[in-house]
């Protein structure tokens, strides 16, 4: 029996909250050359002013407004966090999809290079790839994606082997069906809702790791993101400066993060019977 998992999540408080918080960041990223007032990059006034009517959280200490860059800051976000929920996403869907299907040594060898990239460090790794790379936005996208996917690969390899226990999956075998229709026309459509869920946990790790590295400063210096706001933020906080510049910035960061969090864990209630059974329509779970 198929489930509605889209009217299923839906019923979830929790994933109707995340969903919300992540289409106001999205919003927010759209709409940024209408909503700033001025270019993230140019200079706008008086450095360290406090928030005015012409600029609502105030001045950087070169004399940039903070308001333009926190909204312009939501784009490196959403690009990193989407591009490596995208590229980790196809990653572990193909090699967790042919492990289980080919098996064998195949299977083997790959389940090796998984257990070794999941102890990792994946911010030793970059910092490592930024001391002889020139850093930049590729780059970084690809360096995590790389770091990221194995620990999606080994859920979508389970998942994968529980489908081809199936009846339809060992009727269509039994009746001479090869690997490639087995995985086109009754595997993969099954996988979706799982490959999502693994992809919004992605994107969450992608935002969080991004935004601390470029606090780190590790990161390309000329990028525009939160945590390098954070970052020079940090130097002033013997100022008031941290009301209107790091704090409204890690709110930010925060807001995006929780989005991500709950639309996640919606999903995995959604995708876990024993969850969905437990959790009722107001997304809250039974005591």
């Amino acid at each position: 029996m198929h489930i509605n998992y889209w009217q299923t999540f839906r019923q979830d408080g929790l994933g109707r909250a995340g969903l919300g918080l992540l289409a106001l960041v999205v919003g927010l990223a759209l709409f940024a050359p209408l909503l700033a007032a001025h270019e993230p990059a140019e200079y706008a006034g008086p450095p360290l002013a406090p928030p005015s009517r012409e600029h609502w959280l105030g001045t950087n200490d070169v004399g940039q407004d903070v308001w333009s860059r926190l909204l312009y800051g939501a784009r490196t976000s959403l690009v990193v966090g989407g591009g490596v929920a995208a590229l980790a996403g196809a990653f572990s869907l193909i090699i967790g999809s042919s492990t289980a299907l080919l098996g064998g040594l195949y299977d083997r060898c790959w389940m090796r290079a998984v257990d070794v990239m999941l102890v990792i460090p994946p911010v030793i790794v970059v910092m490592l790839a930024a001391a002889y790379l020139r850093p930049n936005l590729g780059l970084l996208v690809v360096l995590l994606s790389i770091l990221i996917w194995p620990g999606g690969a080994r859920i979508i390899r389970a998942q994968t082997l529980s489908l081809q226990a199936r009846m339809p999956v060992v009727a269509a075998r039994a009746y001479g069906a090869g690997r490639w229709h087995l995985l086109t026309r009754h595997i993969l459509p099954d996988l979706g809702p799982i490959l999502v869920a693994v992809m919004i946990q992605d994107a969450r790790r992608a935002v969080f790791m991004e935004a601390g590295l470029s606090f780190l400063g590790v990161a390309d210096p000329s990028l525009l993101s939160w945590g390098k706001m954070m970052q020079r933020a940090m130097a002033f906080t013997y100022l008031d400066t941290w009301k209107w510049w790091l704090v409204p910035t890690g709110l930010a960061l925060s807001v995006t993060v929780m989005g991500l969090s709950f639309v996640g864990s919606a999903l995995e209630a959604v995708l876990d019977p024993r969850l969905r059974a437990a959790r009722p329509k107001d997304g809250k779970a039974k005591t």
